[in-house]
Formats: C-alpha cells, sequence, structure tokens
C-alpha cells in the first residue's frame, strides 16, 4: 500500500525556518513533489524533484526553499527559510511515476498525495 506521511510543519514567525519531511512507503518514485493550498486560493506547485536529481521551484520560493531526498530512507524533505506571510498553506508531498516534477503545474496532480501538514507564518 502505497502512503506519503508529511511532518514538520507549525507555526513560526516572519524570517523563520521549518523544515518539512514526507515518509514514502511503496515503490520507487520517478517524481516527488511539494504542492500548497492556502484558503480560498488554488492549489501550487511549491517544487519538484525527479529521480536524476533534477529540480525546479516556483519563482515564488525560489532562493528561500530546498527540495531534496534520501533515497535510502526513501523520504521526501523540502527546507523553507526566510518565510514569508505569504507561504501559510497546507503543504502536501506528492509522487508520479509518469507526470514531470519539472512541471510545476502537474505536481498537484500527481496520482499520489499525502494528508498534508500546515505551515502558519505569522507577521
Amino acid at each position: 500500500q502505497v502512503q506519503l506521511v508529511e511532518s514538520g510543519g507549525g507555526s513560526v514567525q516572519a524570517g523563520g525556518s521549518l523544515r518539512l519531511s514526507c515518509a514514502a512507503s511503496g515503490n520507487f518514485y520517478r517524481n516527488m513533489g511539494w504542492f500548497r493550498q492556502a484558503p480560498g486560493k488554488e492549489r501550487e506547485g511549491v517544487a519538484g524533484i525527479t529521480s536524476d536529481g533534477t529540480t525546479t521551484y516556483a519563482e515564488s520560493v525560489k532562493g528561500r526553499f530546498t527540495i531534496s531526498k534520501d533515497n535510502a530512507k526513501n523520504t521526501l524533505y523540502l527546507q523553507m527559510n526566510s518565510l514569508k506571510p505569504e507561504d501559510t498553506a497546507t503543504y502536501r508531498c506528492a509522487a508520479d511515476q509518469i507526470r514531470s516534477a519539472t512541471l510545476l503545474s502537474h505536481i498537484p496532480l500527481f496520482y499520489f498525495q499525502g494528508q498534508g501538514t500546515q505551515v502558519t507564518v505569522s507577521s
């Protein structure tokens, strides 16, 4: 049974940092990523990583967020620095064997998705 379980969310002040983790069970995933959804807004692809390590970032997080994965632990990470109030959202990890993680618009459509972890940034 495929499972993606996120952890690491929380509440921080602007300028702070959080690291999200996503423990993945099941198969090896060619494409993995993070997307977020704030109340009243559409889902937004934040960062993606392919099996060869190619990464993609939304312009709004470029230079502040870093996506990585530990294949030995089958875990995906999202290091978030210099957080802003507009980063407040529910963050979900996702995985897919076919849709490419180089296209941020695909990430919210990935077949496998976790339940999400809340990130709240106060000003």
